[in-house]
This record gives C-alpha cells, structure tokens and sequence, in this order.
C-alpha cells in the first residue's frame, strides 16, 4: 500500500494496531498463567478480555473502510512479545514475587506501545471528521489507559513490596 494521504497511513495504522493487539493477546493467556498473585491473574484475564473487545472494534473500523485488518504485521509488538517470553516465561525465577514483577514490567512495556498506537488513530480519526471511528477508539484508548493504571496499582499496591521481601 502507498502511503500518500493521511487516511492511507490511518488505515495502515488500523492494520498495525491489530496485529499489534493480537499478538499480545496470544501472550498475555500465558503470562496470566504465570502471575501467583490473584489480584494480577484477574487483571491480566480482564486485560485480555479487553483486547479481544479492542480486536473486534478494530475489525468493525477496518470493514467499514473495505480494509482487512490482516493485513499489516506489527514488528513493534513482535519484539515486546519476544522480550516478555525471554523475560518472564523462559526466565529462571527462584521466586514466584519477583516473577510477578516482571510480568508487570513486560505488560506494561506492550500497553505503553499500544497507548501510542491507538492515541494516533483518535488523531487521524478526528482529522480525518470520522466521529464514530474516533469515539470508538477513543473508548479503547481509555479502556487500555485503565489496564496500565491497574497494574500500576497491582505493583505498588503488594507486588513490588513482596518481590523485595523475597
């Protein structure tokens, strides 16, 4: 695809932000079957159940402009993807805290990618006076917004005082 007109690089950013929000769901299941941490495990479940509403609407916005959301593949979340396998499940934690950490750490690295992901597309939705794209993805700005507060409050809120403890 030529990227000539600011709808070209909207829909090329449509593409990215899905890809981008499909390979951290495929991750995400298997970092909220590490978390020992209950109060993490339920974030991450919820997190997961918000990128799969965050994937539909995405879908929904890429129909409406005759795009297939298949087809870009997000090389920023490939990497952030690679990094929270190699730092957490293929990792050697002797504490089960210190692992919860990290968990945190990794999803909050893909949720900041994902917050500038989808606080681009509002821009260009709103640029480009397509209102319903735009309150769409605003709501899942904010809803991604809320997950990265949450697990904020998970760290300092028990998390990271036990990893210490350890």
């Amino acid at each position: 695809m030529s990227l000539n007109t600011l709808e070209d690089v909207y829909h090329d950013q449509l593409q990215d932000i899905w890809s981008a929000n499909k390979q951290a769901l495929d991750v995400l299941t298997e970092l909220g079957e590490a978390a020992k941490d209950e109060g993490l495990s339920k974030a991450l479940i919820a997190g997961s159940n918000g990128i799969s509403e965050g994937l539909d609407k995405i879908a929904e916005i890429c129909g409406k402009h005759g795009i297939d959301p298949n087809g870009e593949h997000c090389k920023g979340m490939e990497g952030l993807v690679a990094e929270a396998k190699a730092h957490v499940l293929n990792a050697d934690f002797g504490n089960d805290d210190a692992r919860d950490a990290m968990i945190i750490t990794q999803y909050q690295r893909m949720v900041h990618y994902a917050l500038a992901g989808y606080g681009c597309l509002v821009a260009f939705a709103n640029r480009l006076d397509l209102d319903d794209d735009g309150a769409a993805l605003q709501n899942c700005l904010n809803n991604t917004y809320d997950g990265d507060k949450t697990m904020t409050s998970i760290a300092t809120g028990g998390v990271n005082a036990k990893a210490k403890a350890a």
